[in-house]
């Protein structure tokens, strides 16, 4: 999807640039990536290979400037890509994810000179790892109501408190934190790095979830965890502002993950359906597995399309705040419904781990959890909409 000057709009044409590089990491998600995927799945082992192999494509600093150490890709051209990771292992798509969307934004948007040279560089070349750290035990939807508290000592931040639902806790080198530095409020947060080496920065043990075995979710607690005033990340206040900012950016990437669950589904049951018989027939044959095959095409491919107009948008330096949560509402219900109707399409052998159809359900699930809800998106939605018609 490019920007055609003489129509002044999109054009769902790709250019030859992005047909390459999409065929790249095709070919190498195919190759290293998901012949991977169940084992991972088992065993819970962090995807490092993968990730090194994603950051030699460029892929770990997608759409960060090559100044600074990223790839420099366009929007559409990253998003096209993670939905190509995911369709090979979501576990590794998400940490990209997360990786691009949040900490790197984050630092690139709101961070200054010194902070791009010293942690963004690294964090875009794939060297380090991100983890973007709001969520609390009591503080999830309603991040207004964090707790973890940092207090000014001289040219320092001290520190105290946890976070939960860390994706990468424990595997990343940077974190960017947020903490309450004033009153009670939006207004009293404000956004830390703190290195992995902070002393009093411990990490829980991975979480034992439903599904993304391989992309570790911890605890993360700071105990007296000191860091130098210059790693605040803009002005004091300003945290929930820059998180809920880049959160916008980040909604895109999850779509596209539960967009690469749902295609890899679709795949695996339109394959099946062809192979299999019974009463003397191909499952495709049969009009309620092929209408299912239909159903399932036309909402990927429906949320495939807000999605890329999201992507499309923030290229163009647009708003994009409601296609972004459009398109995470929609994808990840797509996802969860896509997977639940391939495990139908494969009976019985679809709960069985000897397919993959029951581990992308297991995947699918949380992309209508995290980053936001899908209230939280239908919250976002609805305000957009009463203000483009209301003021």
């Amino acid at each position: 999807m490019t920007l055609t000057p003489d129509a002044g709009g999109m054009s769902f044409a790709l250019t030859d640039d992005q047909r390459l590089i999409l065929q790249h990491v095709r070919d190498y998600c195919r190759a290293e990536i998901a012949p991977r995927a169940a084992e991972f799945d088992r065993s819970g082992q962090y995807p490092r290979e993968q990730l090194r192999g994603l950051a030699d494509l460029g892929l770990l600093g997608a759409t960060v400037p090559e100044q600074w150490g990223g790839a420099g890709l366009d929007s559409v051209t990253y998003a096209l890509c993670l939905e190509e990771i995911a369709a090979a292992d979501a576990s590794v798509a998400v940490i990209v994810s997360v990786q691009n969307g949040l900490p790197e934004q984050m630092i690139l948007r709101y961070g200054n000179d010194a902070q791009r040279e010293t942690f963004l560089k690294p964090l875009a070349s794939g060297g380090h790892i991100g983890a973007f750290c709001l969520t609390e035990p009591q503080a999830g939807s309603d991040a207004a109501s964090l707790r973890l508290k940092a207090e000014r000592d001289g040219e320092q931040w001290v520190l105290n408190g946890s976070k939960a639902w860390i994706t990468s806790g424990g595997q990343a080198d940077t974190y960017l934190v947020m903490a309450r530095t004033g009153g009670p409020g939006a207004r009293g947060v404000s956004c830390f790095i703190v290195p992995a080496d902070t002393p009093g920065l411990t990490c829980g043990r991975p979480e034992e979830k439903m599904g993304l075995h391989a992309s570790h979710t911890t605890t993360v607690t700071f105990e007296d965890a000191r860091v130098p005033h210059a790693n605040m990340v803009g002005e004091e206040g300003q945290g929930l502002i820059i998180a809920l900012a880049s959160l916008d950016a980040g909604r895109i990437g999850i779509a596209m993950q539960a967009l690469g669950i749902a295609r890899a589904a679709l795949e695996h049951a339109a394959a099946y359906a062809n192979e299999r018989e019974q009463f003397g027939k191909k499952l495709r044959e049969f009009e309620g597995v092929s209408f299912k095959i239909a159903r399932m095409a036309a909402r990927i491919e429906s949320a495939r399309l807000v999605a890329l107009k999201a992507a499309w948008l923030k290229d163009q330096g647009q708003p994009f705040g409601k296609e972004a949560s459009i398109a995470k509402l929609l994808a990840s219900e797509a996802a969860v419904d896509v997977t639940r109707d391939a495990i139908q399409i494969f009976g019985g052998n679809g709960y069985s781990r000897e397919y993959p159809v029951e581990r992308l359900y297991r995947d699918a699930k949380v992309t209508e959890i995290y980053e936001g809800t899908s209230e939280i998106q239908q919250m976002v939605i609805s305000r957009a909409v009463f203000n483009e018609l209301h003021g």
